[in-house]
């Protein structure tokens, strides 16, 4: 019997070694054609977090690196001031049920982005709660990336734009007065 369990550990252990030395060999193989070249240009700049705090970033298409922006007098992050500096209400800004902007709108933005004088900008799309809430989040996307392309139109940089449909209310949506309210995009400037 105990020769019988010798002879089966041998074989095993040699059925092991087979295998670990096809898998290396493979492995191995394998290893030397997956080699990776990867060229590209690195883009560095700045990104705003959402608090107005400055990172440092570069991106190559594959991996990106960010790094907090520090003060080198005292470690501490380096971070604008942020404040919602305007709030137009899309019955003025836009169509019904649309995000194209009117003329009197886009003029009314450009105004604002030549004026304003932000190091960048946040832009947020809100609606009412008469759609449902998949159409009110892409209607309010969609408001939301028409104002940043006009503050892009004349240099202005935009930091983010968010649509938010009928998420963050400011009026509760049980009167017209209030729905209206609720009908707004927010600019908010990072100075």
């Amino acid at each position: 019997m105990i020769d019988k369990l010798t002879r089966m550990s041998a074989r095993t252990i040699g059925m092991i070694a087979v295998l670990a030395s096809a898998w290396t060999i493979g492995a191995g193989s394998a290893l030397a054609q997956d080699t990776v070249t990867v060229t590209g240009r690195v883009e560095p700049g700045l990104w705003v977090d959402p608090d107005g705090c400055l990172h440092w970033v570069a991106d190559g298409g594959v991996e990106g690196y960010m790094s907090g922006r520090v003060n080198p007098q005292d470690g501490m992050p380096v971070c604008l001031d942020v404040n919602t500096c305007a709030v137009s209400n899309t019955d003025v800004l836009f169509h019904t049920d649309s995000a194209r902007l009117t003329s009197t709108g886009r003029q009314q933005l450009q105004q604002f982005f030549s004026s304003a004088g932000a190091f960048a900008y946040a832009i947020y799309g809100h609606t009412d709660s008469r759609a449902s809430d998949e159409y009110n989040m892409r209607l309010s996307q969609r408001r939301a990336a028409s104002v940043a392309n006009v503050a892009r139109s004349v240099g202005a940089r935009v930091a983010r734009e968010i649509g938010y449909g009928e998420r963050r209310p400011v009026a509760p949506n049980d009167s017209a007065a209030n729905m209206q309210r609720n009908r707004r995009v927010e600019i908010v400037c990072y100075r």
